[in-house]
């Protein structure tokens, strides 16, 4: 495990792959960490690529690096701290892929500053958040898989998630990936992760200010201003969805089309719930290089 001081924070990062190769940051999503690109990793190495995978903020061996800093989980704190950790790396260009959380930041990063990205790979469409109509309720069926996100409004769910952070990652693990036979050693290898002194509050605070129920970090105030506009996505890119995914279902990929500018394709990926690239490695690592070279 590599760290390296990048912006408000102290990343942690896994590297793999030579030094001069073309670089993929891959991002993890909640409540997942690193381990979740674990045979993804390999086969971008062995294929010549340089791979980072860092602990998103609140995660791991990731910390602040002063305590005054707040806790945010908000989407351009996160998409920031990704590009703070290319220049802290020195690196120029890469390619951006994610899920969850991370693929929100992958493509905020895509969207914001394509000229550092190469192409992108997420999962789930246009993960860019519209907070300014967050209030306006899906059909019921959407609404049922999202209870810890409504749980995570009020202090008894705060006390819940520091009370049994185990408990309720294994809960929606099973809930979004009900294909996936995770087995005790999978799944604590990750838990450790969620130990981090400041998952609590950036998970909390994440979830709050999507809906707008809390004021973000100022410093990302500039930030969220320009994804207020929900900003079109001009780099190639490659959508996956997962065919048995438990909170988003998978969809045709017609509804956010029109975000993409340039060459863009979709995919549903069979065998695969909401943590794809640990459930199905292969196609996402294929996507990756797909776009690579695009």
């Amino acid at each position: 495990m590599r760290h390296v001081d990048a912006g408000v924070l102290n990343i942690a990062y896994y590297e793999a792959g030579p030094a001069d190769g073309p670089v993929v940051l891959l991002m993890h999503g909640f409540p997942y960490d690193i381990h979740c690109f674990v045979d993804v990793a390999p086969i971008l190495a062995a294929q010549g690529c340089r791979v980072i995978v860092p602990y998103l903020r609140g995660y791991g061996p990731t910390v602040f690096r002063d305590k005054a800093t707040p806790r945010s989980g908000e989407q351009a704190a996160i998409a920031a701290d990704m590009m703070a950790l290319m220049d802290a790396l020195g690196i120029r260009r890469a390619v951006f892929a994610g899920y969850d959380w991370g693929g929100r930041a992958a493509s905020i990063g895509a969207a914001l500053w394509p000229e550092r990205c190469v192409g992108l790979v997420c999962t789930n469409g246009y993960m860019i958040q519209d907070i300014a109509h967050a209030m306006v309720p899906a059909r019921p069926e959407r609404e049922v898989p999202l209870w810890y996100q409504y749980y995570f409004q009020l202090e008894r769910g705060r006390a819940g998630l520091a009370a049994d952070r185990r408990g309720i990652a294994r809960i929606l693990w099973s809930q979004w990936s009900p294909g996936w036979a995770f087995d005790d050693a999978c799944f604590e290898r990750t838990a450790v992760a969620f130990d981090n002194p400041d998952y609590v509050d950036v998970v909390i605070h994440s979830y709050r200010h999507r809906y707008g129920v809390v004021e973000g970090d100022p410093q990302y105030a500039d930030l969220q201003r320009r994804l207020d506009t929900l900003p079109v996505i001009t780099v190639p890119t490659i959508t996956l969805d997962g065919a048995d995914d438990g909170v988003t279902a998978a969809t045709d990929g017609s509804a956010s089309a029109a975000k993409y500018t340039a060459r863009r394709a979709y995919r549903v990926i069979p065998g695969a719930g909401h943590n794809l690239p640990q459930e199905q490695p292969e196609a996402f690592a294929a996507a990756v290089i797909e776009v690579m070279k695009a």
